[in-house]
């Protein structure tokens, strides 16, 4: 699909045909594109895919840098490996036993049957995107937060709560830089592959609170097409019959747009999305880790520590980044689904690039171009205020 056409079609259908002003459209389009689980809102998208404000939009399409081992994801630094002594000698490696990644992804499926599945009035999620953007001579840290409330029954309404927490720079070498270039409170960030550039502010924006009727009166989620609730909490808890049920919205390219993407990328991207923040049941939850210990191309991360100093497991799997599908310069994504192994409760997500190239073009290998952990996901009867 064009990429003016995608965002035009993911519009709410209450803006109307109004004008927008140039800095906004790209900043809308700027956070569709980044978006590894895309979600259709009410034309044709279920929950917008700027729910996080201009801010998070700007930002989301670089880059986020973690260390990986033994530290939570520190903006603005490279994946590292062994971490030194104190002496500054390389500490002694700590005999371990490595399992597949199918080992521990069924692992993951046993405890995930095991926990409590009630339904309640709403499934609520709470997640915070953290992102770094260019901005010239330094790196700007870019997070949000965003919280939505999903009606379980028909006739309710969803609900989202969603602030840009601002911006910072990332390490203090480019805080030093910021500084130099006279502490700017707006920050003009690059938009890899478009002309022109977006205004990050340092400060935290307005909480918006939103609320509107289901899509089409009962669509609550994006999983390749769009699904009631009803259909979620009847998904299969076979591994082999979800596989089947999910492939049949598969076309041979990602969950929108025309990037060509194989079957095991499209299974792994949409069963991320399941496992991370949808309201199916906890048997279906299982189906999925034991569905994804299935495909071969995946591989395992231990010891990963997340933004919120979590330390859970990843699997993941590389995927193509271009700017458009005819992109002959794109790189290679890491797409990562952090998890932890004692509860099967997911962490979130992050993609780390492999080879830059297309919006990533101009990171290093090792760093995590944009991350989301996973607050909150879980049934609730607290109705959202306005």
């Amino acid at each position: 699909m064009n990429p003016m056409d995608r965002l035009r079609d993911a519009r709410p259908a209450h803006l109307g045909d109004t004008a927008i002003d140039e800095r906004t459209r790209d900043a809308e389009l700027s956070y569709a594109m980044a978006q590894a689980r895309p979600v259709k809102t009410r034309r044709g998208w279920v929950r917008p895919v700027w729910s996080l404000g201009l801010t998070g939009a700007a930002a989301a399409i670089t880059a986020v840098a973690v260390t990986l081992s033994g530290t939570a994801h520190t903006p603005g630094t490279v994946a590292a490996g062994q971490p030194p002594s104190a002496s500054g000698a390389p500490a002694a490696a700590t005999p371990q036993i490595e399992l597949s990644a199918s080992a521990i992804l069924l692992a993951a499926a046993e405890q995930a049957d095991r926990q409590p599945d009630e339904m309640r009035a709403y499934w609520h999620t709470v997640t915070v995107t953290r992102s770094l953007s260019s901005a010239g001579g330094y790196n700007v840290l870019d997070q949000g937060r965003g919280e939505s409330w999903t009606p379980s029954a028909l006739g309710g309404e969803t609900w989202s709560r969603s602030q840009s927490l601002g911006a910072r720079p990332a390490t203090p070498a480019d805080e030093e830089a910021w500084r130099a270039a006279g502490s700017p409170e707006e920050i003009h960030v690059k938009v890899p592959g478009k002309r022109g550039e977006l205004i990050v502010p340092t400060k935290p924006g307005r909480v918006r609170v939103e609320h509107s009727p289901l899509f089409e009166g009962d669509k609550v989620f994006w999983l390749g097409r769009n699904v009631t609730m009803k259909e979620l909490r009847d998904l299969p808890s076979d591994p082999a019959r979800l596989k089947a049920w999910l492939l049949r919205a598969y076309g041979g390219h990602g969950t929108e747009g025309d990037t060509p993407m194989s079957s095991d990328e499209w299974l792994f991207t949409v069963a991320s999305g399941l496992i991370t923040d949808m309201p199916v049941t906890a048997k279906t939850r299982g189906a999925a880790f034991r569905m994804l210990a299935k495909l071969k191309t995946i591989t395992v991360v231990p010891g990963v520590v997340d933004a919120e100093g979590r330390t859970g497991t990843a699997v993941a799997i590389e995927q193509a980044s271009k700017v458009k599908a005819t992109d002959k310069t794109g790189g290679v994504l890491q797409s990562r689904l952090i998890f932890d192994e004692s509860t099967g409760q997911a962490l979130g997500t992050d993609s780390v690039v492999v080879r830059p190239g297309g919006y990533q073009a101009e990171l290093a290998p090792g760093t995590i171009w944009h991350s989301s952990t996973v607050l909150s996901a879980e049934w609730t009867d607290t109705k959202p205020s306005s």
